[in-house]
């Protein structure tokens, strides 16, 4: 179900009842971009600690924005049943008196979003307004002063034509008399209104349907009365109500506290914060500290499937879509009656036709059927027939223990990062040298062609003429140090710290200089002296 601007506030109660009732929540994003460009070497990399990686995608997070949220809410309507009801929010930036936001727009990003359909003119038209806490401070802060600013130049003009019609109409108005604005979208109602009072004591403002405002000339006494009226819809917190927009439903999640389902979900993770809770921080640790207060149960499937694939004969997948189909195979589940039944509500039956990749409701979806599905199979190889029967969310939470809160990392130097303690290294593979002869400035581009056909390593320079290579996949590393044994130019080994680090090369020759000129020193201070 595809909900906007439009219709989510109508929405809201709903959504909010669904909530507080459900399960689990699965989640996904589409963004205006992924990695950014600005920065140098911003892409994932093995080299990369959590908290290196974090720097990496936050820079990303601060340029880029969502452009659709899926939220699919899982019911367990009886013993192993779920119900979903699978949403798609269309977002935009909030304009209504905040600082203007920038975004960026990645080419490749859109182009591949465009591919699958997305609907630009929903995301720019009538996408849901939403603001981050700072934002809701600054803007609380404006409207207690008086001093409302309208951002968005759209509406600037508007405003500026209704204060001219306005001040031509009040010079001979009497107490009482009334104008009406017509042809106004939401935002320019409000900006309208907040002007105009701002400006002319002796106006008052009242909305009327969905595109006018009425203008009345009152007196300034009459005025007092009406702004201490609970009728007002420009109450300061109504105001707020209405810019935060999405901000409300993100809150509604944090409060009930379900556990939150989704698939590589770092990146979703970070926007999380930063569009809808704070500016993402400095620090790695309080940004985790942060999303395991908002979050206390994690979940992504991408951690429990890349785990269980080798147990359970379960073959490799490149991506959410295939890992659901792998899943809903008959070879893998083969008429299991115990299999928990995921049945789509009304407003979301056409994912139960149709694939929709990409799209933001339907991923949501998938990444809570993986789940349940994939919980399924570990419940399966511990528990007896009689449990898988009668098997619950509750079960499956617990069967799943392992995984909870631990978030995939994708090429870096751990496996996942675990949001409620700390990160566990995994292993790799030795880091491989690279010693150039007779090839002068050589980069690590050139060294990642040469070796893209053979493999795909990690390139990092080391020295002038040393490169450090990190592959995550052994094979890799046994097929390069077999094919390059002899080869004139390139000398590829195994990494030694003490052998080939410049840092210990450069001690081991300072080392021998300080040695050589003590042993010097020794020596003429030994030596016998010449009588006259």
């Amino acid at each position: 179900m595809d909900v906007g601007a439009a219709d989510f506030a109508r929405c809201l109660p709903g959504l909010r009842d669904r909530v507080g009732s459900a399960a689990f929540l699965g989640l996904d994003m589409e963004f205006t971009g992924l990695h950014s460009a600005f920065q140098l070497n911003n892409q994932p990399s093995l080299f990369d600690s959590p908290a290196e990686r974090y720097q990496k995608v936050r820079q990303s997070v601060q340029r880029f924005t969502i452009t659709q949220l899926g939220l699919a809410i899982f019911s367990e309507e009886e013993s192993n049943k779920y119900v979903v009801h699978s949403y798609n929010f269309f977002l935009f930036p909030s304009t209504l008196g905040v600082t203007d936001v920038e975004l960026t727009l990645s080419a490749s990003s859109i182009q591949f979003l465009s591919h699958y359909g997305f609907d630009y003119n929903k995301f720019l038209k009538d996408g849901i307004p939403y603001m981050n806490e700072l934002q809701e401070k600054i803007l609380s802060q404006r409207l207690s002063e008086g001093s409302w600013k309208v951002c968005s130049a759209l509406n600037m003009n508007v405003v500026k034509k209704a204060i001219d019609e306005v001040t031509c109409w009040i010079a001979a108005a009497k107490e009482g008399d009334t104008v009406i604005l017509q042809d106004l979208s939401d935002s320019q109602m409000l900006d309208v209104q907040l002007v105009l009072r701002q400006a002319l004591p002796n106006v008052w403002t009242q909305p009327l349907g969905d595109s006018e405002v009425m203008v009345k000339k009152v007196s300034p006494q009459h005025r007092q009365l009406l702004e201490s009226s609970s009728y007002d819809c420009c109450q300061k917190e109504l105001i707020l109500t209405s810019a935060r927009g999405f901000t409300n439903l993100f809150q509604i999640i944090v409060e009930a506290k379900k556990p939150l389902v989704g698939h590589n979900m770092l990146m979703d993770l970070c926007h999380l914060h930063d569009k809808f809770y704070n500016p993402l921080p400095e620090s790695y640790d309080e940004f985790k500290k942060n999303i395991h207060h908002l979050f206390p149960v994690l979940i992504d499937t991408k951690t429990v499937t890349k785990s269980i694939w080798k147990n359970y004969h379960f073959p490799r997948a490149s991506n959410l879509l295939e890992a659901y189909e792998v899943l809903c195979s008959s070879d893998l589940n083969p008429t299991d009656p115990a299999c928990p039944v995921i049945a789509l509500a009304s407003d979301s039956a056409q994912y139960a036709e149709k694939k929709a990749p990409h799209e933001a409701a339907y991923d949501a979806f998938l990444c809570g059927s993986v789940l349940l599905k994939s919980a399924h199979l570990l419940l399966c190889g511990s528990t007896d027939d009689a449990a898988k029967a009668n098997s619950s969310f509750s079960q499956y939470l617990t069967i799943l223990a392992e995984y909870l809160n631990k978030v995939n990392f994708i090429r870096g130097c751990v496996s996942s990062i675990n949001f409620s303690g700390e990160d566990a290294s995994c292993r790799y593979p030795p880091p491989l040298v690279v010693c150039v002869r007779g090839w002068p400035r050589l980069n690590e581009r050139q060294i990642y062609q040469e070796l893209q056909p053979l493999c795909r390593f990690d390139i990092r320079r080391l020295s002038e003429n040393q490169f450090i290579l990190l592959s995550n996949r052994f094979k890799h590393v046994i097929r390069v140090l077999h094919d390059y044994k002899d080869h004139p130019k390139l000398q590829i080994s195994v990494y030694n710290h003490w052998r080939h680090s410049p840092h210990v090369n450069c001690l081991l020759k300072v080392s021998g200089i300080v040695a050589l000129w003590s042993l010097l020193a020794f020596v003429l201070g030994r030596a016998p002296s010449c009588s006259p």
